[in-house]
C-alpha cells in the first residue's frame, strides 16, 4: 500500500472513529480494547492512531507501569479493575492483567502459582466484565523477530525515543523463544468464545494500522457505519486458532 492511498484510507477511518465514539457516548456504551504484543511491536503507535481526533474527556489510554508496594498486595486484577471505563468512555488498555501471562512468566516476576491462578480467574473476570455491560475487543501484535531487533536498535539510535527503552527491552531478543512459548500459551488459554483474541501481523506497521482500526470497527455497532470501509480484508487481521497459532505466529 502507497503512502498517500494510506492516509486516504486512514483519515476515512478517523472519520469512522468519531462516528463510533458518538455511539459509545450517546449509548452510554463501556468500551475497552486490549492491546498485547512483543516489545516495540507498534502498540503505542497504533493507540495514538485510534486516539488522534476523538474527545479526550471520553477516551483514555491505560500504560500501568511497575506495581507499588501496596499493589503488590491486592487482588491481582486489582489495579485494573479501578481503570477500566465508565459509561459513554473508550478505554485503550496498553498492556494489560495479560502481563502475567507474558512478561511476569518470561522475567520471573510472579511464581508458578499465580502464573497457574490467573489462567483459573482470568476467565470469570472477563465474563463478570461482559455481564456487567462492558464490551471487551483483545487485539495481539506479532512481528518478526528481524524486525523486533530493527526497531530496538532504532529506539536505541534515535534521541527523540530514548524515553521507550526499558530494561525490559534490552531482554527482549535474549528471550525471543521465551515470549514465544508464553504467548502462544496465553493466546491458546485465553482465546474464550465471547471474548476472543485477534492477531495481527504488525511487520509493515503503516498497513497494520489500518488494518486493527478497520477490523476494530468492523466488530462494533454504530450508526451510519461504512460498511464496505470497514469491512476491507487487509489480510493482516486473523482469529486465534490451533493451526493460526502453529502457522502465522512469528
Amino acid at each position: 500500500m502507497k503512502k498517500k492511498e494510506s492516509k486516504k484510507i486512514l483519515h476515512e477511518l478517523y472519520i469512522e472513529l468519531v462516528k463510533l465514539q458518538k455511539e459509545v457516548i450517546s449509548s452510554n456504551l463501556k468500551l475497552f480494547v486490549i492491546l498485547e504484543g512483543r516489545d516495540a511491536a507498534g502498540k503505542d503507535g497504533t493507540i495514538k492512531r485510534i486516539t488522534k481526533h476523538l474527545s479526550p474527556r471520553e477516551t483514555r489510554i491505560v500504560a500501568l507501569g511497575k506495581p507499588s508496594d501496596r499493589e503488590e498486595m491486592e487482588w491481582y486484577f486489582q489495579r485494573y479493575a479501578s481503570h477500566l471505563p465508565i459509561s459513554g468512555e473508550f478505554v485503550l488498555f496498553n498492556r494489560s492483567w495479560y502481563n502475567r501471562a507474558g512478561v511476569e512468566k518470561v522475567m520471573g516476576f510472579c511464581n508458578e502459582k499465580e502464573y497457574k491462578s490467573f489462567f483459573k480467574e482470568v476467565e470469570l473476570f472477563e465474563e463478570m466484565l461482559v455481564d456487567a455491560g462492558f464490551t471487551i475487543l483483545k487485539y495481539y501484535l506479532d512481528i518478526s523477530r528481524e524486525e523486533q531487533e530493527a526497531r530496538l536498535k532504532d529506539r536505541r539510535d534515535d534521541p527523540l525515543k530514548q524515553w521507550k527503552i526499558s530494561p525490559i527491552d534490552r531482554e527482549a531478543l535474549r528471550y525471543w523463544k521465551d515470549y514465544s512459548n508464553a504467548r502462544d500459551e496465553m493466546l491458546t488459554r485465553t482465546n474464550f468464545k465471547n471474548i476472543p483474541w485477534f492477531v495481527i501481523n504488525a511487520d509493515n506497521k503503516r498497513e497494520a494500522r489500518i488494518a486493527i482500526i478497520s477490523h476494530l470497527l468492523h466488530q462494533l455497532k454504530y450508526h451510519n457505519k461504512d460498511v464496505k470501509l470497514v469491512s476491507e480484508d487487509y489480510g493482516l487481521v486473523y482469529p486465534v486458532t490451533d493451526k493460526s497459532i502453529k502457522e502465522k505466529l512469528f
